[in-house]
């Protein structure tokens, strides 16, 4: 078993190179104009988008290892599986961006948001595995509507992407992140 510290310490760097990479595709503004800024507009709502679901990544993973004591290599393994996928969204996001109304770059980006969901459940179980005597993380983690809602919400995007409309994929998928924030405070409040 190993402490959780230069674990965390990884990811954080990953993420902030993931959130860097992301700043650093918007093209400069050709002029020093409102206008040219202006233009550059659909590339500004891709890095915002981008950002919130990445700091939305971070803060729920922060949350969690904040009462994690130890780790074992099926964590480390699958969190690195997990940053894998999870450092595709940017390039999915500027594929959507760019092919806004088409099926197929909306569901790789619902995909990858699938993925994620069900890797960050596997990483929950091995989290517990890992940690049994820590009762706070086997009570944080005997949840999982949050990931379940996650699923859900982009099949339903997904099925409906195919069908009628592509970006009802990516709406999903923003609207899971509110299922993330707001799922264990509704839950909070009904107990």
């Amino acid at each position: 078993m190993m402490e959780t510290d230069r674990f965390e310490a990884l990811v954080d760097a990953i993420l902030a190179i993931i959130i860097t990479i992301i700043v650093l595709e918007i093209p400069l503004a050709s002029a020093g104009t409102w206008g040219s800024l202006y233009e550059l507009r659909y590339e500004f709502i891709i890095y915002a988008v981008s950002f919130i679901v990445c700091f939305n990544f971070w803060n729920y993973n922060n949350n969690l290892f904040s009462i994690v004591n130890k780790i074992d290599p099926n964590v480390i393994w699958s969190m690195g599986v997990t940053l894998f996928v999870f450092s595709l969204l940017p390039y999915f996001t500027t594929f959507v961006g760019e092919n806004f109304y088409e099926f197929f770059p909306q569901f790789m980006y619902g995909l990858c948001f699938l993925i994620t969901a069900i890797l960050s459940m596997i990483i929950g179980k091995f989290l517990k595995e890992s940690d049994p005597a820590n009762i706070a993380l086997q009570l944080a983690l005997s949840n999982h509507y949050p990931m379940y809602g996650t699923i859900i919400l982009v099949i339903i995007g997904m099925v409906i992407g195919y069908f009628i409309y592509p970006p009802a994929i990516m709406i999903c998928c923003l609207l899971s992140i509110l299922g993330i924030w707001f799922i264990p405070k509704i839950q909070h409040y009904l107990s």
